[in-house]
């Protein structure tokens, strides 16, 4: 089942229910002028915040500079993505708006840099002042919602969380790992104006319309269990499970050689980590040396992991998304899309089926390389915010 909040929508007038929600577009890298196509996709405005999805072969100064040119009154920040999800679903090498309206939000942006060396008193204090920002800007809008965006190789979004929790309280909060296209190499984040590694940009809104907070997985449990014996936490890597090498051992549990192990076979056949009362995905990002398993989340020893079950993932993707429709239409969802999930459409030959799914369920944003919600950082989610009108009309 999907872990979300819900908001009661606000009192709001029938005549401002096109400025309540998000708007968005996109274009292809290669536009001669990308930017100057999205604000014209976009509209007039004004935009309280841009956020931009941007493919790595991205010149991330020149798109940067061009939208700060375009958008003078908005904050601008966004994030680099192993994929893009725009109006067609799944696509590749595009450069993505999201437009949140003046007349529906307030916004501010902090940049954290560097993850690895947060002050958390600083940190707390920064978004304490941001909000109370907001609250006298737009103390009329009733909702509060943070999006958060890192860098997806830092290897420290556990520890980011656990610092911004006491400035952000119980403000619902959604974001994703930055990608690189699949490269593993090096993402990227920006906000006021800088492009970072190894930093995080907080996107703290204020809302008019009422919106859903939601985090779901397709994968269930199989009966096949292990415990990691040796770890090596700060690099989240398991050097051995059942006191064996990790990945042969994995390996051995799936029947499978070892060199067969990668991308495909983590997406398909992921491990399990039960917490909070339900299992958790804890993605496998490679294998290390000395047969290793380097992870995009936390590792212990003593953890015990559960082997997933196949499971059929444009099944489930139509079935969640029937239930964000249940009692209303999204006029947009925000998604943070483990790559994951892409590649394991891949490989069950359902990208299209995927695709089709998202797009008709107006879903717009990235793939990533690691997901958060509340204060949890997750693997191989659909994470995101369904955003409403007053009346819950398209």
């Amino acid at each position: 089942m999907p872990e979300e909040t819900l908001n009661p929508p606000p009192p709001g007038s029938e005549g401002a229910k096109d400025v309540l929600a998000p708007c968005r577009a996109s274009v292809p890298m290669d536009d001669p002028d990308p930017v100057a196509r999205l604000a014209a996709a976009l509209g007039p405005g004004p935009f309280a915040l841009i956020i931009l999805f941007a493919a790595r072969a991205a010149d991330m100064d020149a798109i940067l500079a061009r939208a700060t040119e375009t958008f003078p009154r908005s904050e601008i920040a966004g994030c680099t993505t192993a994929g893009e999800i725009c109006e067609t679903g799944y696509a590749d090498g595009h450069l993505v708006a999201v437009g949140f309206p003046a007349a529906g939000f307030a916004a501010e942006t902090v940049l954290i840099d560097p993850v690895d060396a947060v002050d958390s008193r600083d940190v707390i204090a920064r978004l304490r002042r941001a909000r109370q920002a907001l609250h006298r800007r737009r103390g009329d809008f009733a909702h509060e919602l943070a999006i958060l965006m890192v860098d997806g190789l830092s290897g420290h979004e556990e520890q980011l969380i656990a610092a911004l929790a006491g400035g952000l309280g119980p403000m619902p909060t959604v974001g994703g790992s930055a990608g690189d296209d699949r490269q593993l190499v090096r993402t990227h984040v920006f906000a006021d104006g800088k492009i970072r590694t190894r930093a995080a940009v907080l996107c703290l809104l204020r809302a008019r319309a009422p919106f859903r907070v939601f985090s779901f997985d397709a994968t269930c449990p199989s009966r096949t269990q292990m415990v990691v014996t040796s770890a090596d936490p700060v690099n989240r890597a398991v050097l051995r499970i059942n006191d064996e090498p990790a990945a042969r051992e994995y390996a051995r549990l799936l029947d499978r050689p070892v060199d067969s192990l990668g991308p495909e076979i983590f997406a398909t056949r992921p491990v399990l980590v039960r917490a909070g009362g339900r299992h958790h995905v804890r993605a496998i990002r490679h294998v290390g040396p000395e047969d290793s398993l380097v992870f995009f989340g936390a590792v212990a020893e003593g953890m015990v992991l559960t082997l997933s079950a196949e499971s059929d993932l444009a099944a489930h993707l139509g079935g969640v998304m029937r239930d964000l429709r249940r009692d209303r239409t999204p006029r947009m969802v925000l998604g943070f899309d483990c790559i994951f999930r892409r590649i394991a459409a891949e490989s069950m030959q359902q990208t299209t089926e995927v695709s089709h799914i998202l797009a008709e369920n107006r879903v717009t944003g990235f793939s990533t390389y690691g997901e958060q919600i509340g204060t949890m950082h997750v693997n191989q989610t659909l994470t995101g915010i369904a955003f409403y009108g007053p009346d819950g009309t398209p």
